[in-house]
């Protein structure tokens, strides 16, 4: 093989399948590639018992960190030689026996602390002193040129490997034993490692014994590549520092960009086991999980347990490490990375703090309780997945950027549809529990369900026919394995359909089968909470949709739905804030703008609700609609008084830019004159102005309401309309001398 030096001045680094070694950075176009020669393939690169992988490092590269939704400034690669510790020691509040936890080498009567001895607690032997030193030769290919850091099983060291064009790896110690054997146990027990390969996790090239200098005793050493970045850790220090935290939108994109890694572990049936801040390094736009040495089998019930106090879950010590315990772990992570977490390793070690003593909970409900969620005591109530879990944290992300001002971020739900009606636009105030219920979006079909393809062909029949389509396959298949009924989507299309049949206490016994089948998920809470809300049981409608919210606190669908519940029940803070979460979030949401602008009538505030109905898009099919809603917002004041120029004229303006049928202009322009009459009769002083072509005084209003009221008789569809209209034209018409 050959590598091309990077030509970009100062740097050392070579081409390796398309980027640097170094400086992560892809070649300068046009430079003079100098062409080295390949050293000898042998240690990790030969074709011998003793190769782990064929493969060159790709080095750091650039990545697509931020999710596509936020900018995360880039981390400039560092010269890998400047890492190396000039004094590495480990300070005393540091020292702790890797056997039973307990403080080793302290000072005592004034002395310092011994770097080496044994633990006085349970006589395990210690050592805090570096077991190689600068230029040792490791395995007679990795050249020592220092320290990084201390870790769990010991120094971690920074080497050039002499057999691979002087690329820089790092050097951990796999155990801490003297026991030759048990050296050599290790080494092939973490040989699995060399076959992980992900963009997001630091790249194994080998593992090698080599023995102590001052004792001979044989240490395993796991050989990594080096990913010359700055760890998160360090990142999150140099903010608190300036008396800031990392901004939960930084904190969500880490975490998303990292979540698919961990499922990539997952499903080769391992575990990462000790992931925090530290253990993740960005360089440019990209994030690496570095640290393998805690990397085990999801069957291994044997191997030493690796983790840290405050971000380990609490099932880990007697039923030992699994996916949902590596997802806590980044729950802990996110909780401890965006706000002062103090006492998270004592008093909240398997808890979070009160959400209102937080500000940051407190202002990001969604953020809260996803935080609840992935670190859940119990781990069946936790994300089931690192999927699962991305998906939810990327809608809380799009969530949190748009309640920050900046534009909405919708995006297609990968468990919901979307609403299937727009709610409460029929400008009639607070919607019935049937238009609820008609309009909220549905659960969508798992697509492994057994029923999934069935369900499909059911969409054109009416709900009547669907119950009994649903009820007869039902039957008939009961008990057969992989048969319809097998799964829950068939039983909860049944209990959508008998609340479309308006039979609220049939739905309710398909959904208590499937509880006593066991099969109970969000998707029967949800029906449940429609079920509540068509039968009008509004507390406890509230409860189960907050239990769906509790689920997926990335989804929308559920918060609609609380601010319609809150609503109905008189909450209009509640009902307010839910509502407007949804549309600064989605403008697709058409029923959380008309329920925003409801709430904001109610409680006086005619100009807020005039401003969310104008912000409903004029893409949208209820564009119309919403419009005519904010004409009639910005004249629904109770007392006339409170009315001004400023509202007709606004409300004039409205109007006359829609494009409506003959029938709703006449009637809207009906309704804006007869608030202008109101407010010249109360005696506003106008000075010279109209609106819609009617000057403003009382009698160029009554003249206009009176071509309006008969231009609607001349529309009417029946002599009784068209008769009363004509009456009121006459009656409002002014009073003349002839």
């Amino acid at each position: 093989m050959t590598d091309h030096a990077c030509g970009r001045p100062g740097c050392t680094g070579t081409i390796e399948l398309g980027y640097c070694t170094v400086c992560g950075l892809a070649p300068t176009p046009g430079a003079a590639l100098k062409l080295a020669a390949a050293a000898p393939v042998s240690g990790a690169e030969a074709p011998s018992s003793s190769t782990l992988s064929g493969r060159s490092s790709a080095g750091s590269g650039r990545g697509s960190l931020g999710a596509g939704l936020v900018e995360i400034p880039p981390i400039q690669p560092s010269d890998p030689a400047s890492a190396v510790l000039a004094n590495p020691e480990v300070p005393e509040r540091m020292r702790f026996c890797g056997s039973c936890g307990q403080p080793v080498g302290r000072d005592s009567a004034g002395r310092v602390g011994r770097i080496e001895g044994f633990c006085k607690n349970c006589g395990s032997k210690f050592s805090f002193q570096p077991k190689l030193k600068p230029g040792e030769l490791v395995a007679r290919q990795y050249e020592v040129l220092g320290c990084l850091a201390h870790g769990g099983l010991g120094w971690i060291y920074l080497a050039k490997d002499r057999n691979v064009s002087d690329r820089w790896v790092v050097l951990k110690g796999l155990l801490n034993s003297g026991d030759a054997d048990a050296q050599a146990a290790a080494v092939a027990e973490r040989r699995f490692l060399a076959e992980v390969e992900h963009p997001s996790i630091v790249r194994i090239y080998n593992f090698v014994q080599h023995p102590q200098s001052h004792t001979g005793d044989p240490t395993g050493y796991i050989v990594m590549e080096y990913v010359g970045g700055q760890s998160i850790r360090q990142i999150v220090l140099e903010r608190r520092a300036v008396g800031q935290s990392l901004p939960v939108t930084h904190a969500l994109a880490y975490a998303i960009e990292i979540l698919p890694a961990l499922g990539y572990l997952h499903k080769l049936g391992l575990l990462y086991c000790d992931f925090k801040p530290d253990n993740l390094i960005q360089v440019e736009e990209q994030l690496k999980l570095i640290d393998m040495g805690g990397v085990r089998r999801i069957d291994d019930g044997d191997s030493p347990i690796y983790g840290t106090v405050g971000y380990q879950a609490p099932e880990i010590a007697t039923v030992g490490p699994s996916p949902s315990s590596d997802l806590y772990t980044v729950g802990r992570a996110l909780a401890v990375l965006t706000f002062d977490f103090s006492g998270y390793t004592t008093t909240y070690q398997h808890s979070l703090p009160d959400q209102a003593a937080v500000p940051i909970l407190a202002e990001n409900d969604s953020f809260y309780r996803l935080l609840r969620r992935a670190t859940h005591p119990e781990p069946r109530r936790r994300f089931a997945s690192a999927a699962d879990m991305a998906d939810q944290l990327t809608g809380v992300l799009r969530e949190v950027l748009s309640a920050s001002g900046q534009p909405p971020r919708p995006a297609f739900s990968s468990r919901f549809t979307p609403e299937l009606k727009a709610i409460g636009t029929g400008g009639q105030g607070m919607p019935d529990p049937a238009e609820t219920v008609a309009g909220l979006p549905a659960p969508l079909v798992e697509s492994t369900d057994p029923a999934a393809g069935y369900l499909a062909t059911l969409s054109t029949l009416e709900p009547a026919q669907q119950v009994e389509s649903l009820q007869a396959a039902i039957s008939a298949q009961a008990g057969q394995d992989g048969g319809i009924a097998g799964g829950n989507a068939a039983h909860l299309a049944l209990a959508r359909a008998r609340l479309a049949v308006v039979d609220p206490a049939g739905a309710a016994r398909v959904l208590q089968q499937l509880i006593g089948r066991g099969q109970a998920d969000w998707r029967v809470t949800w029906y449940q909470a429609i079920v509540a809300t068509l039968s009008g049981q509004l507390p406890d409608a509230q409860s189960a949709f907050e239990a769906v919210y509790d689920e997926l606190p990335g989804e929308l669908a559920p918060k609609l739905a609380l601010g319609l519940a809150a609503e109905a029940t008189g909450d209009l803070n509640s009902a307010a804030k839910f509502f407007g979460v949804v549309w600064a979030t989605d403008r697709s949401y058409v029923s959380a703008a008309f329920g925003l602008a409801r709430v904001r009538l109610v409680v006086g505030d005619r100009s807020s609700a005039v401003d969310v109905l104008a912000s409903v898009p004029d893409t949208s099919t209820h564009y119309v609609a919403a419009q005519t809603a904010a004409v009639r917002a910005r004249l629904s004041a109770s007392d006339p008084d409170t009315l001004s120029v400023g509202d007709l004229a606004d409300a004039s303006t409205r109007l006359e830019r829609l494009h409506l049928d003959p029938a709703t202009r006449h009637a809207l322009t009906t309704e804006v004159l007869e608030a202008g009459l109101e407010v010249v009769q109360a005696g506003t002083q106008i000075g010279g102005m109209g609106i819609l072509g009617c000057e403003l005084t009382e009698s160029g209003l009554r003249l206009g309401l009176e071509r309006s009221y008969r231009a609607l008789a001349r529309l009417s569809h029946t002599a009784h309309e068209r008769y009363a209209l004509v009456d009121r034209a006459n009656k409002v018409r002014p009073r003349t001398l002839v």
